[in-house]
């Protein structure tokens, strides 16, 4: 809206001409966001469901009771900053952003829910929407595409791009609710993930000299793709702001798995889905690892195995040294860090922030440079 007002009226004063800047529209997108976060939270997070904690998690007890759900309100929230921010050229963009609310609903709904779903009903939820997101981003169009250590780019059947999409969408969107589950934890390191996707796509991907120097396809959506993840990016700092520990308000499957997508949402529109591991690779390590886990272990019973975790039944000294291996790290990485390790929950926070911050912008070299 600000875009077009801009294109409007600066013939009648110039300085209107600065509305139609994309840098403008994502300074502005990302304070109002987080301004508005920050002041409307705390004022309406009683309307939110309340944790009943988590008894087989270290200090679940501790989020006993507190709001819960805060994605809720953050989606609602920047929403409509992002409408109001982000020049829509398209009727797909407005499909997105439908994706990203259903995503936080479904989330929100299980929040609420005085039992809570089955992983069967939310993977089938999350497999709907990043169906979904994937068609809305393809638009039953080829896509060009890039891939890291190779010169030169591809064009991918929106057939084969569909199934791919999806499921990186869907993963992403489960590596990251599993990293929610310290004070903090999944919205820093997902702010970093966001503020680096939009980075990539406003100064690399969305400006043809530097793309055409770095051999990357240039795509003129990168800056309205940036301001949008900008502006989610203020929103989510607003958010930070009251769940630093000890938290006052949780975000919820509402807003992890709001905030998955919208990383992988970034990751396709940057055209290299292997960037998904230059920017959240803790996310991928500490959540994803875990997906992994469970998949190989329910694979290797299917073999006549058994994959029973030690104290459960099992005979350790009699399983295979695959499954003893899988059972000595516990996932999420964080649950690990905290019981077998001893960290505690700010040790946990700082130490995997600091090692996704150093290794993001090398990897982004490797990615990008080395080609």
């Amino acid at each position: 809206m600000l875009y077009w007002l801009g294109e409007l009226l600066k013939f009648q004063y110039g300085p209107f001409r600065l509305l139609s800047s994309h840098m403008v529209l994502m300074g502005v997108g990302t304070l109002l966001a987080g301004f508005l976060v920050w002041y409307f939270l705390p004022k309406w997070k009683n309307t939110l469901p309340r944790d009943r904690g988590k008894k087989l998690v270290k200090d679940g007890e501790r989020s006993a009771g507190k709001p819960t759900g805060a994605g809720f309100w953050l989606t609602l929230i920047f929403l409509p900053v992002m409408f109001f921010c982000v020049p829509l050229s398209e009727a797909r963009d407005a499909a997105v952003y439908i994706c990203i609310f259903l995503a936080m609903f479904t989330g929100y709904l299980d929040d609420k829910s005085e039992l809570p779903w089955g992983e069967w009903r939310k993977g089938a939820c999350d497999l709907g929407i990043a169906l979904a997101t994937a068609w809305c981003l393809c638009w039953g169009r080829d896509v060009v595409m890039w891939l890291p250590f190779a010169k030169g780019e591809f064009t991918m059947p929106w057939q084969l791009y569909l199934p791919a999409a999806t499921l990186l969408l869907w993963f992403t969107v489960n590596a990251t609710n599993c990293t929610d589950g310290v004070d903090g934890l999944a919205g820093s390191l997902t702010l970093i993930a966001l503020g680096s996707l939009a980075a990539l796509l406003y100064g690399v991907v969305g400006y043809k000299p530097v793309a055409d120097y770095l051999l990357i396809p240039h795509s003129a959506a990168g800056a309205r793709w940036a301001i949008l993840l900008f502006t989610a990016a203020g929103g989510l700092a607003g958010y930070l702001w009251y769940n630093a520990e000890p938290s006052s308000v949780l975000m919820g499957d509402a807003g992890s798995r709001m905030l998955g997508l919208l990383v992988g949402i970034g990751v396709l529109a940057s055209g290299n889905p292997f960037l998904v591991f230059v920017v959240s690779p803790v996310v991928l390590a500490n959540g994803g690892a875990g997906l992994c886990k469970l998949v190989l272990l329910r694979l290797l019973k299917r073999l006549g195995m058994d994959t029973a975790p030690p104290g459960g039944g099992g005979v350790p000294n009699g399983q295979h040294v695959l499954v003893r291996a899988l059972h000595s790290v516990r996932f999420p990485l964080h649950d690990h860090c905290r019981r077998n390790l001893g960290w505690s929950n700010a040790q946990v926070l700082m130490r995997f922030m600091l090692v996704q911050a150093f290794l993001t912008p090398l990897l982004f070299i490797l990615f990008i440079k080395i080609r």
